[in-house]
């Protein structure tokens, strides 16, 4: 079988190496893909992006089955552009895809579904926003309504950071039309959990748990980013909050939008904040895997990924039971300098280690040019380690980092570290 694989980053490359490794693999396509996805013999990249273009290569190549990595393509049409030519795509529809295109059409669809999320109001009008900053006080959290690439979302400690927020996106536009309105919402305390699933338009089908770190420095400081690290399994989801999210949370948004009339199928990524009471709240829904969590989940994913996707494009994923290795999976994303905000790229990329047992190498932004890796974007590489124990899997990860090398390399030095302070990780 031939597979395609949309997207370029980390979350590609490892969809990609997941797929090859199937014996009834042919080839893996990616487009545009990286360095990364074209050293790998079983893959071959494809300098298309253009959807039209996309399913015409699907068509003339007898694509089994494509699936679309980053948010963007989804948002613009392409699984109704796929399926209207008879292939096998999986992802939403454009319409199913709001759920993260649009931060408001988010909130409104869970308040009306009785979703758990944190209280909001939503903005167009710069004035207004300020007015209510003003009123409520800080902390608060902004919102880009449109994509943003990760990083539309100012957490405000103060109602000065809010307010400076709200002008950087209404008035100063440095989101362009994703930053045209804004939600204002409130600051949920606890601790963040990235919770994805499968859906085949009825069933659901949840995969290894994982906690992404946004803040691009130690301890959760600095600004947010995409991600810059992300650990599989999230100990913090026990057996008792897992029946909890799925029943509160997932099958009521996966319902919702059947009732709506907008069936979900693709992936869905909820996040969310976990209270000290316990309770699950949504921050966001994303409709695709998470970058970075989808390196460390698909590290641990032991099923032939052709034969799960198969069921989720034919709506049988209610026949699959995922297997996963016992391991824990921690992954530790290396950026370029000046990342998120103007980050450098074209420099020589030394020392990534080959792939082993216990430690594998996702690229990102990177290019090949005669046998050599440069940079090419913000988020470089995702090393991700794999041991019995948490701090195994840092030690791991970290180890192998040491020996790559990039100008201007910058990487957060505590990946992973709300679990390894727990008692016997």
């Amino acid at each position: 079988m031939k597979i395609l694989v949309i997207g370029a980053g980390g979350r590609e490359h490892a969809l990609a190496w997941k797929f090859a490794q199937s014996r009834r693999i042919q080839v893996v396509y990616v487009a545009p893909g990286n360095g990364g996805t074209a050293s790998d013999s079983r893959m071959e990249n494809i300098d298309i992006t253009d959807p039209e273009s996309l399913a015409e290569f699907a068509l003339k190549e007898n694509i089994g089955i494509t699936v679309v990595g980053p948010e963007a393509p989804l948002s613009n049409g392409i699984v109704d552009d796929f399926r209207a030519k008879g292939l096998k795509i999986f992802g939403p529809t454009k319409k199913a895809a709001q759920l993260e295109a649009s931060k408001s059409f988010a909130k409104s669809f869970m308040v009306r579904h009785g979703i758990p999320t944190a209280a909001h109001e939503t903005f167009t009008d710069a004035t207004r926003a300020h007015q209510y900053i003003t009123k409520k006080g800080g902390p608060l959290v902004v919102k880009a309504d449109g994509l943003a690439a990760g990083k539309g979302v100012v957490v405000a400690m103060t109602t000065d950071e809010a307010h400076t927020a709200v002008d950087t996106m209404l008035t100063h536009n440095r989101f362009g039309n994703a930053g045209n309105r804004v939600v204002i919402e409130e600051y949920l305390e606890g601790e963040e959990v990235s919770f994805i699933v499968m859906v085949d338009g009825k069933n659901v089908l949840p995969l290894a748990t994982s906690q992404d770190h946004k803040r691009l420095n130690d301890n959760d400081q600095g600004p947010n980013t995409g991600g810059m690290g992300a650990y599989s399994p999230a100990r913090i989801v026990t057996p008792t909050l897992h029946s909890r999210i799925l029943r509160e949370i997932i099958n009521p948004a996966v319902a919702g939008m059947a009732k709506d009339g907008i069936p979900y199928t693709g992936f869905l990524y909820a996040g969310l904040m976990i209270g000290a009471d316990g309770k699950p709240r949504t921050l966001e829904f994303n409709c695709r895997m998470g970058d970075p969590e989808t390196q460390p989940i698909l590290a641990r994913l032991r099923n032939d990924f052709v034969d799960v996707m198969e069921h989720a494009v034919g709506g049988t994923l209610d026949k699959v039971e995922l297997q996963w290795d016992h391991r824990i999976a921690l992954g530790v994303v290396l950026a370029s300098e000046g990342y998120p905000d103007a980050p450098t790229t074209g420099h020589v990329i030394s020392g990534i280690p080959k792939e082993g047992e216990d430690c594998v190498v996702f690229h990102a932004g990177t290019a090949l040019a005669q046998k050599q890796f440069t940079t090419t974007g913000g988020r470089v590489l995702c090393v991700v380690g794999l041991s019995d124990t948490m701090r195994m899997a840092q030690k791991i990860a970290y180890e192998a980092i040491r020996e790559i090398r990039f100008d201007g390399m910058q990487y957060r030095r505590d990946i992973g570290w709300r679990a390894a302070r727990k008692p016997h990780q």
